[in-house]
């Protein structure tokens, strides 16, 4: 099958019609329900992709399968993740802020509670909750919230099987320096026991996957998976002939590939007209004004990716197509996101390194100019607070339990708000204590009544990450780049794409907000803030190379 960039065929956004069984079938108790009554739930977490990638969300990306999710189900305008992999991770699985859970910043113990690089004793996962639910609980992917002792894997943080990368990602092919993969509790590869020719990460990751899931079934048990892709991550790496099928599709250049995704954003129903694209860095060069060589590699750069995220979604077709011929697609809740938006890393055009570029021996980035249209409309990039780096797509699939059929959902939510989800859902008890330690109450809200069609107004929200930082309370955004960085003011009911500082002209609501910031930063172990890593790029608001991400992300 030969992608093409062809219209998408998703419908705009409509109100979401409901269905009268709702109340009787999402109509759960706190008591544990009858394995016939819990949804299987999976999990899809993708690495470093873009708000705008994909098809259904305005992408040119060929998608079919995750646009056909998305046809039956519901997505989210406004869901958030944290801006960066392993504080992502860690949120979204134990349904706090990532600092309460030990994860503030990366996977190196900085010796303060808020940055202990592993999740600590005070909190539970995803597959606690629900293996104590009658789940079969199986976790397939990148790991990376905590590896230097087996204590912190998987299998002993609530997870009944495990396959995956217990350090983090970064490779496709042939396993990287400091990275293994990992079969339950048993090191299977590593970079002096590669695995076989032909081996590509997504893959693994997928086969594994649903290897978990008739595992399940043949138990007669409801399952849960954590499909945790490293793709796109760099280094882009993707299959030779799969490269060659977007080799030219980039050569119309970030300008007008950034104009199409946003006017395709306003079609859907994304973004309101009046919200405008955000303009091109001013360190990025029109696409004009790059030589034809430049060009010809910043065309092949995106080419990978973009055969990267495409390889990702024929997987997502096999996943459903099994879950289908199982008989569990409609009883079966599945969840699509990304953990932080596109990365600038690489420079303002990119990194590509090797004789063949995308093969496993290559060392390739996209960049900032290409990060600003995988990001489309919005500003800025992983790693930080601006709608770029933590603006999610978010699909919710579940024939069984939702009755939008592609329609939109506005509610505000995070990937906190997951774990509370599945507690309502599945019936299972989220412990007051673990292990004779208290566990931190839930952070998160649950997403049910948006599944209904309904829209709440949302508590304040909160961010920070290696001196970026940000609150949302209602419409009202307040973020800065770095530790000592300017807060920045935004009204985002009008202003999405953040482009008018509010900060001038209402400095007591800028204050207020900051105010509601320094004291949840108190309350969550954001503070005392640790040395080391970030507080160069903290104190000035400046990009982090890439060369300070590369060994841990």
């Amino acid at each position: 099958m030969t992608p093409h960039f062809s219209p998408i065929q998703i419908s705009p956004m409509k109100p979401t019609l409901l269905r009268a069984s709702f109340a009787l079938l999402l109509a759960f108790t706190a008591a544990p329900l009858p394995a016939a009554e819990k949804p299987n739930i999976i999990v899809i977490l993708v690495d470093d992709m873009g708000f705008s990638d994909i098809g259904c969300y305005g992408g040119e990306i060929p998608t079919p399968n995750l646009d056909k999710l998305a046809a039956n189900g519901l997505r989210f305008t406004q869901f958030y993740n944290t801006g960066r992999c392993c504080p992502t991770r860690a949120s979204l699985l134990t349904g706090l802020y990532s600092h309460q859970a030990g994860v503030g910043g990366m996977v190196q113990d900085q010796h303060l509670p808020g940055y202990r690089g592993h999740l600590n004793d005070r909190c539970v996962t995803l597959g606690d909750v629900l293996r104590r639910a009658g789940y079969l609980t199986a976790a397939s992917g990148k790991w990376h919230v905590g590896h230097t002792d087996k204590s912190m894997w998987p299998l002993q943080r609530g997870f009944d099987r495990f396959f995956g990368m217990p350090e983090g990602g970064g490779f496709y092919f042939k396993v990287r320096p400091e990275r293994t993969v990992a079969l339950g509790n048993d090191v299977v590869f590593s970079p002096t026991k590669q695995p076989p020719a032909g081996w590509y990460t997504t893959d693994a990751i997928h086969e594994h996957g649903v290897g978990f899931i008739d595992e399940a079934l043949a138990a007669k048990k409801p399952f849960f998976l954590y499909l945790a892709h490293n793709a796109p991550h760099f280094p882009l790496q993707a299959p030779a002939e799969e490269i060659a099928k977007f080799r030219g599709k980039y050569r119309a250049g970030w300008d007008a590939l950034r104009t199409e995704r946003h006017r395709r954003e306003v079609e859907l129903g994304i973004v309101k007209p009046a919200s405008p694209l955000s303009p091109r860095p001013a360190q990025v060069a029109a696409w004009e004004e790059r030589s034809e060589a430049e060009r010809d590699a910043d065309d092949e750069r995106m080419a990978i990716y973009a055969a990267m995220i495409w390889h990702l979604d024929r997987r997502i077709g096999d996943l459903t197509a099994h879950l289908k011929e199982r008989g569990v697609l409609d009883d079966t809740l599945i969840l699509f996101l990304s953990d932080n938006g596109g990365t600038a890393e690489g420079g303002t055009y990119g990194t590509m390194k090797g004789s063949a570029p995308g093969s496993a021996d290559s060392h390739v980035l996209a960049g900032q100019a290409w990060a600003t249209l995988q990001n489309t409309p919005f500003r800025r990039y992983k790693s930080e607070n601006h709608e770029g780096g933590i603006a999610t797509p978010l699909i919710a699939h579940w024939p069984a339990g939702i009755a939008a059929r592609g329609e939109w959902s506005t509610q505000v939510g995070h990937v906190m708000d997951i774990m509370p989800t599945v507690v309502e859902l599945s019936g299972a008890r989220y412990p007051s204590e673990a292990g004779g330690k208290p566990v931190e109450p839930m952070e998160g809200r649950s997403l049910v009544k948006a599944f209904h069609g309904e829209t709440g107004v949302r508590g304040p929200l909160f961010w920070e990450h290696q001196g970026a930082a940000a609150v949302r309370d209602g419409d009202l955004k307040l973020v800065r780049l770095g530790r000592q960085g300017p807060w920045e003011l935004y009204d985002l009911k009008t202003d999405r794409t953040e482009l008018h500082d509010l900060a001038a002209a209402q400095p007591e609501k800028a204050k207020e907000l900051a105010d509601k910031w320094e004291a949840w930063a108190e309350r969550a172990q954001v503070k005392p803030y640790p040395g080391g890593m970030g507080n160069a790029a903290a104190k000035t608001g400046n990009e982090k190379p890439a060369e300070a991400i590369l060994s841990n992300d």
